[in-house]
């Protein structure tokens, strides 16, 4: 009995030994199975680690590779566009079609591999050298910069050579159409009327004044009278209007085509200002925007002795709109002069941003118009600011501590979202704008028709009484006498209410044939300005919260700012004046406002 209970026993324990070696094995295949992704994952990360540690080793040579594959493939692609032109340029009737076609190719290559040439080669490896070179020049400067009168005397002359050309230059032109003379009064009565109500007229700086008004009139001679000039604006002018006509394809997809292809103000002009916002802050993300602004502001204060917080805010002013141009120079506001602050404040009065640059073509204003009048009112404010305020502080800012702030953007889709969202507030305030003005006009008409009804007058209106005020100043600017009272109403609206009730009303004119070409021209230089009293506000508020302990100085230069940002805007559109005859208004500049655009044709 006893043998038979071992004998069981020792049964038992070898079925147990066996369930045992079975589950063993069992858990050895399931942890086999579990290492397999686990040693997959471990080659993976091993394999990812060795490629970063050998990119890293070998960037340089990588860079380079990437760098001979990028230009193989653009020399490939330009061989290839140079065949095709050359197989097809008998039936181009343009030629090199330098806007549109091969052309244009040629002139983007050109300036890109030029410009990487210089800072790749030239800067890099010459710099020492070609600053060593004209040393001299510079020493001798200097040295006649100590004598007494040696170098203003130099200077005097060589102001007083220009001048002289440019007067015998007007006269020459001007001899088969005296009436444009008119606007050269113009640009004298708004200089004297600028020198004789001067803050300081003992103190100005005669520096910015010429220099200011010697550039404005090249830049107008190189875009308005020169035919390379015009063409040139001319093609830039057609390619915004391009540009921004891609805008329709999101109103067209939001709003439907039908409303948009109506021309309803806020389905087809409005929301182009999202695009416009968005492309803006991508050029901020990647740094174009700040290299820009950074080397036009360094030649204007190369150029016109202002100091380098007034010639970025004032190139800026040229891009971007009158608020962001302050963000720039964010971290140096509080050590501003009062004559900075009256510049600063007068650029941006004087200037339109970008962002509603869309709006004002959208209302039928000619872009080369506008592009020509930003681009000719950036060294007229300084100058006006100068004559009508001058510097009488020592500035406490110069370019060597002068840092442009970097886009907080994560990337470039956080950039175009972050511009789109930014362009909100922007047009939630023009639509505010728009509306509550135009009722108000609209209120003040009745009010005066009212008055006006009671003693037998039925013609009175603000509109009336506007362009009765402002006649003369339409007509020194060069507008006919006869059409100096719509001129004159148009600058009413625009000084008293804003200028974007103003191009609306010129674009009815202008379809109305109420206006010749080149008073039409005139009236858009004329109006390009954010000087309105909401934009008076807006300053304020802007400067005052960059810089809190500025304030009083702020708000005591506030109306000067804006009575010479008016000035400047006269004073562009006189010099227009001057240069435009009814043969380039009429023949040259209005290509681009009754541009349409065939989507199957844009690229």
């Amino acid at each position: 009995m006893p043998g038979i209970v071992n004998i069981g026993f020792e049964e038992n324990n070898e079925l147990e030994n066996l369930k045992s070696d079975i589950k063993n094995t069992e858990s050895y295949e399931k942890e086999e199975e579990n290492n397999v992704p686990k040693k997959t994952f471990d080659l993976l990360t091993t394999t990812r680690n060795a490629l970063e540690a050998c990119i890293s080793r070998h960037r340089k040579v990588i860079k380079f590779l990437g760098l001979i594959l990028l230009n193989s493939l653009v020399v490939i692609y330009f061989a290839f566009a140079s065949d095709y032109w050359v197989k097809n340029k008998e039936s181009n009737n343009c030629g090199f079609c330098w806007c549109n076609g091969y052309g244009m190719l040629l002139l983007l290559l050109g300036f890109t591999y030029s410009g990487l040439f210089y800072y790749c080669v030239v800067k890099r490896y010459f710099a020492k050298s070609i600053c060593r070179l004209f040393q001299p020049v510079g020493r001798y400067i200097e040295s006649l910069k100590k004598t007494r009168y040696g170098f203003r005397m130099f200077v005097t002359v060589i102001y007083l050579l220009i001048l002289t050309a440019i007067v015998a230059f007007l006269i020459i032109d001007t001899l088969h159409s005296t009436r444009r003379l008119i606007s050269g009064l113009g640009v004298v009565i708004l200089l004297l009327l600028g020198w004789i109500f001067s803050k300081h007229p003992a103190h100005i700086n005669w520096r910015p004044v010429l220099c200011g008004m010697i550039m404005q009139f090249l830049f107008g001679l190189f875009t308005i009278r020169w035919s390379v000039g015009r063409d040139i604006f001319d093609c830039i002018s057609n390619k915004i209007t391009i540009f921004l006509d891609y805008a329709k394809e999101g109103d067209e997809f939001i709003f439907s085509e039908e409303l948009v292809q109506k021309g309803i103000f806020a389905f087809s002009v409005i929301p182009v200002i999202f695009f416009f916002s968005c492309f803006i802050q991508i050029l901020y993300y990647i740094g174009v925007m700040q290299w820009v602004v950074m080397k036009f502001g360094w030649a204007l204060q190369c150029i016109m002795g202002t100091t380098i917080c007034e010639s970025l805010n004032c190139v800026s002013n040229t891009f971007i709109g009158m608020t962001e141009s302050l963000l720039l120079i964010k971290p140096y506001v509080n050590k501003l002069t009062s004559s900075e602050i009256h510049a600063v404040m007068c650029s941006g009065f004087a200037s339109v941003s970008g962002s509603v640059f869309a709006a004002y073509v959208k209302f039928g204003a000619d872009p080369a118009h506008l592009l020509i009048a930003s681009v000719m009112s950036a060294p007229a404010a300084l100058c006006y600011s100068k004559l009508f305020y001058p510097e009488t502080e020592e500035s406490q800012t110069d370019s060597e501590n002068i840092q442009l702030e970097k886009s907080n953007d994560s990337g470039i889709l956080d950039a175009a979202s972050n511009g789109a969202l930014a362009a909100i507030p922007v047009i939630l305030g023009i639509i505010a704008n728009i509306i509550a003005f135009i009722s108000f006009v609209a209120f003040i008409n009745g009010i005066f028709f009212w008055f006006g009804q009671l003693l037998g007058f039925n013609d009175w209106r603000f509109q009336y009484f506007l362009s009765k005020i402002f006649m003369p100043l339409s007509w020194i600017m060069g507008v006919p006498w006869k059409e100096c009272e719509d001129v004159g109403y148009l600058i009413g609206i625009k000084t008293v209410v804003n200028e974007f009730i103003a191009y609306k009303e010129l674009g009815v004119y202008k379809k109305q044939k109420r206006l010749s070409s080149r008073s039409e021209a005139i009236a858009t230089y004329a109006l390009c300005g954010f000087s309105n009293p909401a934009c008076i506000g807006i300053m304020i508020g802007a400067l005052s919260n960059l810089a809190p302990n500025k304030k009083k100085e702020i708000t005591a230069v506030t109306m000067r700012a804006f009575i010479a940002g008016s000035a400047v805007c006269f004073l562009t559109a006189s010099v227009a004046g001057m240069l435009i005859d009814d043969d380039i208004s009429s023949n040259k500049f209005n290509t681009t406002s009754n541009y349409t655009l065939d989507y199957s044709q844009k690229i």
